[in-house]
């Protein structure tokens, strides 16, 4: 029996996956989300647990912590606890160690996609003591996994880490698109960005990294102009200001290499 605490979109999807394979799922949610098809309806989070031989969370990092102590006096040595939210790896280790007083073997898990669309196919790292366990359970149904570890809050590490590029990019983008609608191009801006990401390629990024060593001091005050303009269109130059300050450390040599 696997057990899903947290029954919204990505929750849900992988409930009804899990399901549609075969495994026998049992799922709780405190909102009021429906339960999908093939899964059995618990009370609250320990009804969901007990007996389970896989708990999976997927929730949220503020939640994380509350749902392994609601859920630990269900588990035992045979159990599997399984921390699918996106969280800070201080806070997976805290999870991991209400988890190990139970007895129960915990696996941190960093979902490196977005699950509408893939369900239990989302690809995903795994670190932990149980990071074996879960491999061997979810991989065989059709999870693409790759170990990272066997510490509580590596898997979750290389996500956030991942997500200084994937959710900086994504803000600069949105700025530079703000400005452009400020100064009425935005439709050449935008092409201009997708041709961009089209035809990026690992040269791309080679000079991204090295072309901001060796001209840092031009670029640094090339997005001071940036800023300046930004801030005449009224724009915060939040991700403008940010690169402008780490191109000028660059210069001063105070970015590692």
């Amino acid at each position: 029996m696997i057990a899903v605490i947290g029954l919204g979109e990505a929750g849900g999807a992988i409930a009804r996956d899990l399901a549609a394979a075969g495994a026998g799922v049992r799922g709780f949610d405190p909102a009021p989300a429906g339960v999908p098809e093939g899964v059995q309806a618990a009370s609250d989070e320990r009804d969901a647990a007990a007996g389970a031989d896989v708990v999976l969370s997927v929730n949220s990092a503020a939640v994380a912590v509350r749902v392994a102590e609601a859920v630990a006096p269900a588990l035992d040595r045979d159990s599997l606890f399984a921390d699918l939210n996106t969280a800070a790896p201080r806070l997976e280790r805290e999870v991991a160690a209400v988890v190990g007083a139970s007895g129960a073997a915990f696996a941190d898990v960093a979902l490196m996609a977005p699950v509408p669309g893939r369900g239990l196919h989302t690809p995903a790292l795994v670190s932990g003591p149980g990071a074996g366990r879960f491999a061997s359970t979810f991989g065989p149904l059709g999870m693409p996994i790759t170990p990272v570890g066997s510490e509580a809050g590596t898997a979750s590490a290389r996500k956030l880490a991942r997500s200084v590029f994937a959710k900086g990019l994504a803000a600069a983008v949105g700025e530079a698109l703000a400005a452009g609608e400020r100064l009425g191009c935005e439709d050449w801006l935008y092409a201009d960005i997708e041709r961009t990401l089209s035809a990026a390629d690992g040269a791309l990024l080679r000079r991204l990294i090295d072309g901001s060593r060796r001209h840092a001091v031009r670029r640094a005050e090339e997005m001071g102009a940036a800023v300046a303009l930004l801030e005449e269109l009224e724009i915060e130059p939040r991700t403008a200001a940010a690169a402008r300050a780490w191109l000028g450390s660059l210069a001063e040599g105070a970015v590692a290499r």
